[in-house]
């Protein structure tokens, strides 16, 4: 018996809406179906897919899971993904590493490190 990774989820007020920008991020398209309520993204990858899931609650406080991205074109990636709809939340150099975090448009943080 194994266990597999199918869905990263996020709680959100509006499921089309979110998974758009993360489908921006990725550069890749909101799977069909997608609507207000329940959305994905990348479900037939290989690995794991993004769930947008609409919930009533208001997410309070900093989220203690995150997923972290790297990039070789650090800096336009961050310039692209602000386009996006992303907030700098700060930029840090640290641990050998160079990253900075992001909010996507509901506070959802994560993290694009510069991969050298």
């Amino acid at each position: 018996m194994s266990i597999t990774l199918e869905h990263v989820v996020f709680d959100c007020k509006n499921a089309a809406e979110l998974a758009g920008f993360w489908a921006g991020v990725l550069n890749t398209e909101v799977d069909a179906e997608g609507n207000e309520f329940f959305a994905t993204v990348n479900k037939a990858a290989d690995g794991p897919a993004l769930m947008f899931l609409q919930v009533p609650e208001e997410s309070v406080g900093k989220n203690r899971l995150h997923i972290d991205f790297s990039t070789a074109g650090w800096a336009a990636e961050v310039d692209r993904i602000v386009g996006l709809g992303a907030k700098r939340v700060g930029e840090f150099d640290e641990y050998g590493a160079h990253w900075v975090t992001l909010a996507d448009p509901e506070g959802n943080v994560f993290d694009l490190a510069e991969t050298k």
